[in-house]
């Protein structure tokens, strides 16, 4: 049996690590440790909800590298309410609205999906790409544990004490002295700040405002799902239960049907969310879940699951820390209610998986973070480059090596890479120039290094097609390089002396430079010379002001903008005989 080892490394999944090892030898020594996560496939399942998966996943792997079973269970809240007809999704219009309260299981797919409903809709997404992510997983679909009696004994349980139930619930309803005046009670303005947020975030997650059973035949903790054909929706009120015999009477505020069905024996229906969670904690002896702000303020899910466990289902709470929601840059927060959210498979798209790993890896679960899909996406690869560098050369922290472990491999397998990990930025912009021409990407990308020349664009992939696809997905048509087909003739008659000189002296050492570092040389050296300077001079705020300028006419005469790629990759890309031809040498 494997021994906790306190971990040197300072980063958080160790800490979190500890602790589950910890609590699990101390609940069922010998037995493997739990952690879980819980996906509604509601929606389009978004980097936010991406979260509730990577935190326990990343605890788990570190768990499993220490040489102790793991399971990582993905509950499928499949058989939640449909709630709303999400915005923006392909194949879904207004008609789906006839389906709200009915399981997501039993909602029609969108329109041309493979899908046999909505629910494995949006699951296939995420599927995909947590194969692709490297996360392991034991998936659980709400609707088969229901349908096929799994959990009958707990919820005759539940029923059993819903006095007790209720008793719990009732410490957290509170009567806002408002209530009843048509009024919102008033809010300290950070406070309404915090509120919205939490609320906009929490809209996806298909459970959170879910009722807690009260009604006004009294607190039932199980609500059926109508069992009249064509309805089948849980717009259903109990009215009537007996202990004993189990019978249950419901009505359904939607259609009128009324039934009366033996519990022991009914499987159409599920307890409420706040009974739900906390049932599945004590059942699968869940050691650690993570969850969002919507779900630990005061008298929210967790909360309050915390006593339902212990005093009615006789279970402990799981390690549950929260995780701060995760944003998109230049997007406002997401929720999975709303269309265009991304998902990640968008991400994956535009960035190789371990880049994606790392976000979730180098931020504490409480820490927000944002996923770029703009200019943003190149400084953030720079600095993953970077980071490479310094574990190569042994000198990264403690934490920060962490982090890159546990974005690069898990406990299985190493994640695949790009063998010849060129700079984004750089393969962005040949990308872009050649409008993925690969004769011409791989002669520019072969030239950058003539001592170690690229031979394949086989080495630089994944990567290139991951810039290629921010490149033709993200960037605009119109912030898309057009290089010059034709000489700006008017503009270069117009050059004064100074700037003649200078673009003379570019070509005239154009061919000696032809590399990469040379034309980084060249091009901001060329205004040094003219300032009577060497070309490694360091530069003055003058001598910065003259290379802007001179930038700027070289963007004009190559692509008819001021601004453009790195003038070095630029002009690689061009090509020397037609840098000659639009330069007028």
């Amino acid at each position: 049996m494997p021994t906790v080892a306190q971990s040197t490394e300072t980063d958080w999944v160790s800490r979190f690590a500890d602790d589950v090892i910890a609590e699990s030898e101390r609940r069922a020594p010998g037995k493997p440790v739990v952690v879980a996560s819980g996906i509604s496939p509601s929606g389009p399942i978004h980097l936010g909800n991406l979260r509730e998966v990577m935190t326990p996943h990343l605890v788990a792997d570190e768990v499993r590298r220490r040489g102790y079973e793991v399971r990582h269970l993905i509950s499928w809240d499949d058989f939640d309410r449909y709630r709303k007809v999400p915005a923006g999704i392909p194949g879904v219009d207004e008609s789906w609205g006839e389906h709200i309260g009915k399981p997501l299981t039993s909602v029609p797919a969108p329109a041309g999906s493979a899908y046999p409903n909505w629910a494995e809709h949006f699951k296939a997404q995420l599927i995909e790409s947590l194969v692709e992510l490297g996360v392991e997983y034991d998936g659980i679909s709400q609707t088969e544990k229901y349908l096929a009696g799994t959990y009958r004994e707990q919820i005759l349980h539940a029923m059993r004490h819903r006095g007790e139930i209720d008793a719990i619930l009732g410490r957290y309803r509170t009567k806002d002295a408002t209530q009843g005046t048509g009024k919102k009670p008033q809010q300290k303005p950070q406070q309404k700040k915090v509120d919205e947020a939490e609320l906009e975030a929490a809209e996806g997650s298909g459970a959170a405002d879910e009722d807690d059973g009260a009604g006004s035949a009294g607190y039932f903790p199980y609500k059926p799902f109508c069992g009249n054909e064509g309805c089948g929706k849980d717009l259903t009120t109990v009215t009537a239960y007996d202990d004993e015999t189990t019978e249950l009477t419901y009505v359904c505020q939607a259609c009128g049907f009324s039934e009366t069905v033996l519990l022991s024996e009914f499987n159409r229906g599920k307890l409420v969310w706040k009974i739900d969670w906390p049932m599945r904690w004590a059942y699968e002896g869940v050691i650690f879940e993570p969850s969002g702000v919507d779900h630990q303020s005061p008298g929210s899910s967790f909360v309050v699951g915390g006593q339902i466990v212990r005093e009615i289902f006789d279970g402990v709470q799981p390690i549950g820390p929260m995780y701060a929601f995760v944003g998109i840059s230049g997007m406002a927060k997401m929720s999975s209610s709303k269309g265009g959210v991304p998902i990640p498979a968008d991400a994956l798209r535009i960035m190789e998986a371990p880049l994606l790993r790392w976000l979730y890896a180098r931020r504490r679960p409480n820490q927000s973070f944002k996923i770029a899909f703009d200019q943003e996406i190149q400084r953030l690869y720079d600095e993953w480059d970077a980071l490479e560098r310094k574990i190569a050369e042994g000198s990264a922290q403690a934490a920060d090596a962490a982090a890159y472990s546990r974005a690069t491999r898990t406990a299985a397998r190493e994640l695949p890479r790009t063998p010849r990990p060129l700079p984004y930025r750089m393969l962005a912009s040949v990308v872009d120039i050649t409008a993925g021409a690969e004769e011409q990407t791989l002669r520019i990308l072969a030239e950058l290094d003539p001592a170690d020349p690229l031979t394949s664009l086989d080495e630089a992939r994944p990567r290139l097609d991951r810039a290629e696809n921010w490149i033709t997905s993200q960037v605009p048509a119109e912030a898309r390089t057009v290089v010059r087909a034709e000489p700006d003739r008017e503009l270069l008659e117009s050059l004064d002396e100074q700037t003649r000189e200078a673009l003379r002296l570019l070509l005239a050492d154009l061919d000696a430079h032809w590399s990469l570092d040379g034309l980084t040389t060249l091009v901001y050296g060329v205004p040094k010379v003219l300032a009577g300077l060497e070309p490694d001079a360091k530069p003055t705020p003058e001598l910065k002001a003259a290379q802007r300028s001179f930038f700027a006419v070289l963007y004009r005469l190559l692509v008819t903008r001021d601004t453009g790629p790195r003038l070095p990759t630029l002009l690689l890309a061009v090509g020397a005989d037609r840098v000659r031809t639009l330069l007028g040498g």
